[in-house]
């Protein structure tokens, strides 16, 4: 089946296409998984595992991709009292990542629940610059496959790679920076199946309604941007992307006078 991000990597393409048709025949996936991240039964399981371990315990500041198997998540970050940032959908908005605490909004008489559900979050937050976010503790991203050593696949639009890159630029992310996602069980594949490019972040944590998998992995972890191999389209459709390139730019001319 062809999606929007279909026809840039045959192989994860067809990956995709069974791990979405497994769930739907398994009846594994609340809504129709075809072309998403999926909604997968087991969603609140998961994020409980995931709330129990050392590295959510520790972190004060928890970036989320905002899909929607990933809003219990979103809820328990506030919920604990974790500032969340989550990424404004498609990073359509210069300030492409969304501020939310328990604090705001309860002085705002917002509920938490409203605000972890991903379509709200952009009003209900606050959008935010690099410059005025906190460092990341434990990043969150949604995947529709992931290996037991850390190789992982989305949606193939390439959004939480971005994410993750632009993020390490303005060294909100570091080396060590947990990368986590929750997934049902059907999600999880050899890693053979998950081949990984230099741009490609690997997790270090998969967490399902039955398990916990530390990935150990050994996949090199990507520095920050790599400008050669992004796409003509994601520079055309993300506004963040053609400014930072401006100024990367404008360093470049002004090293050469």
């Amino acid at each position: 089946m062809n999606t929007e991000w279909s026809g840039r990597h045959h192989d994860k393409d067809q990956l995709r296409s069974e791990i979405w048709s497994s769930l739907k025949q398994n009846n594994a996936s609340i809504h129709d998984p075809f072309g998403h991240i999926p909604n997968f039964v087991g969603t609140q399981k998961a994020a409980e595992r995931l709330t129990n371990l050392p590295i959510w315990e520790q972190a004060k500041s928890i970036k989320c991709n905002p899909d929607s198997p990933q809003n219990p998540v979103r809820l328990r970050a506030l919920q604990d009292g974790k500032r969340l940032y989550m990424a404004v959908p498609r990073l359509t908005d210069d300030r492409c990542f969304v501020e939310l605490t328990a604090e705001n909004l309860h002085n705002r008489n917002i509920p938490l629940a409203e605000a972890a559900i991903a379509r709200k979050a952009v009003t209900c937050g606050r959008l935010v610059s690099f410059a005025e976010m906190q460092p990341i503790d434990l990043a969150i991203v949604g995947c529709v496959a992931a290996g037991r050593h850390g190789g992982r696949t989305g949606k193939g639009a390439g959004f939480a790679d971005l994410e993750l890159a632009m993020l390490a630029e303005f060294g909100l992310v570091k080396n060590d920076t947990p990368i986590v996602t929750t997934v049902h069980p059907l999600q999880i594949v050899a890693d053979s199946r998950l081949p990984m490019q230099p741009h490609d972040w690997a997790l270090n944590w998969i967490v399902t309604s039955e398990e916990v998998i530390e990935t150990n992995t050994m996949y090199p972890r990507p520095i920050g941007l790599n400008w050669e191999e992004l796409r003509s389209e994601q520079l055309e459709n993300i506004p963040i992307l053609r400014k930072l390139q401006g100024r990367v730019q404008l360093r470049i001319y002004e090293k050469s006078q």
